[in-house]
């Protein structure tokens, strides 16, 4: 049995200043073989670690594509007999790229991203305790059944809470809503917690050939159709548990658009006509538990009666509410206007499910109790 290791680069592959690089800052990529050499106690985890090298991406510049490439490529793992799975990459948008694969991850097998806030070129580097911390959560028992899981600081948190709270602090990642799921404690994986996890937003059939092809293992749930499909497996054909299955391919991907929209103090909407044009969704960060301006309430409910529009908080925790205002603007009266409550996900997780809702055709109502479900 082994750990895989995904690298994506990342702060915690920084290694040295590039040649010509803007300002002088850190470029050089480590390579998976770097970052385990300087882990001190990773051979004492009891599983081998294999090394699989990634496209080197900066977070800000990952895609959807990106993510789910990596997906099949830790489906492979996981059906080639891997433990548990663990992916180094920036933490920019490790919170969102953590809850796309949890969406989607089907397996028992505990899928770990983490990364590093200070590079391998500075005092202190948290890189190599987070890796260590990792590799122990993918190999430990007790992470089995958990889905995505992001191990930072020695705590582990779970994908569907985990929010970076910190621009520089090592201690960045935290759920508000929830808390850590575990620690690490003296090289021991405690979970303290165990929330529940909604089945995958597409779950597989029973006994269906694993995303490479494979003949599924009892781990190893996966993807009808995907052996034959040339996109490879996760990402290409996904069935949901509404009637019928959902083509869900890199092409209808690339071509759904999700635009994002923080409401601010003095706020008209008046950016909103545009920004939504070109858009298939849309999500509206409101203010406290799900509050527009007046003024701005009839130009969501015309948006609403175009397009899936989704009123969550920017508040960064606590959930939009229902029913306790009811004034023009208010989460009841936009609801009423046909904005879809997001719940207690955050705007850029509630992104990361309208997308991948609409990609995979959803209508109105299946998005409604998606967020019903999920958020």
């Amino acid at each position: 049995m082994t750990v895989a290791l995904f690298t994506l680069g990342g702060t915690i592959a920084m290694g040295g200043v590039g040649k010509g690089a803007p300002g002088g800052g850190v470029v050089t990529r480590l390579t998976g073989a770097d970052l385990t050499a300087a882990v001190p106690g990773l051979a004492g985890v009891g599983e081998p670690v294999e090394v699989h090298d990634v496209q080197a991406v900066p977070s800000a510049s990952l895609t959807f594509g990106h993510v789910l490439d990596l997906l099949d490529s830790a489906s492979d793992a996981v059906a080639a007999g891997a433990t548990g799975v663990v992916v180094t990459q920036g933490t920019d948008t490790l919170e969102e790229t953590a809850f796309l694969a949890d969406l989607v991850w089907p397996h028992q097998a505990p899928l770990v991203f983490t990364g590093a806030m200070r590079n391998p070129t500075l005092a202190g580097a948290d890189g190599p305790a987070n890796l260590l911390a990792a590799v122990r959560v993918a190999a430990a028992p007790q992470a089995r059944e958990l889905g995505v899981l992001v191990v930072f600081n020695d705590e582990v948190h779970a994908a569907r809470w985990v929010r970076k709270t910190h621009s520089t602090s090592t201690a960045t990642f935290a759920s508000p809503d929830l808390g850590p799921v575990g620690h690490v404690i003296e090289g021991r994986v405690r979970v303290l917690g165990v929330p529940r996890r909604p089945d995958p937003l597409f779950p597989p059939a029973p006994g269906a050939a694993s995303p490479s092809g494979v003949p599924s293992a009892p781990d190893v749930p996966s993807v009808p159709g995907a052996a034959s499909s040339p996109a490879g497996s996760l990402s290409a054909r996904l069935p949901r548990s509404a009637p019928g299955p959902a083509v869900f391919d890199r092409a209808r991907l690339a071509a759904t658009r999700v635009a994002l929209y923080t409401l601010s103090l003095d706020d008209d909407g008046g950016a909103l006509e545009a920004l939504a044009a070109g858009h298939q969704g849309l999500v509206v960060a409101g203010f406290g538990v799900g509050h527009a301006p007046a003024v701005s309430a009839p130009v969501l409910g015309g948006l609403a009666e175009r397009l899936p529009v989704v009123l969550t908080s920017r508040c960064g925790s606590g959930s939009v509410l229902r029913e306790t205002y009811g004034a023009v603007g208010s989460e009841a009266d936009l609801q009423r206007r046909g904005l879809i409550n997001g719940g207690l996900l955050d705007p850029y997780k509630a992104r990361v499910l309208l997308r991948l809702l609409l990609a995979s055709g959803a209508g109105r109502t299946e998005i409604t109790e998606a967020f019903a479900r999920l958020g």
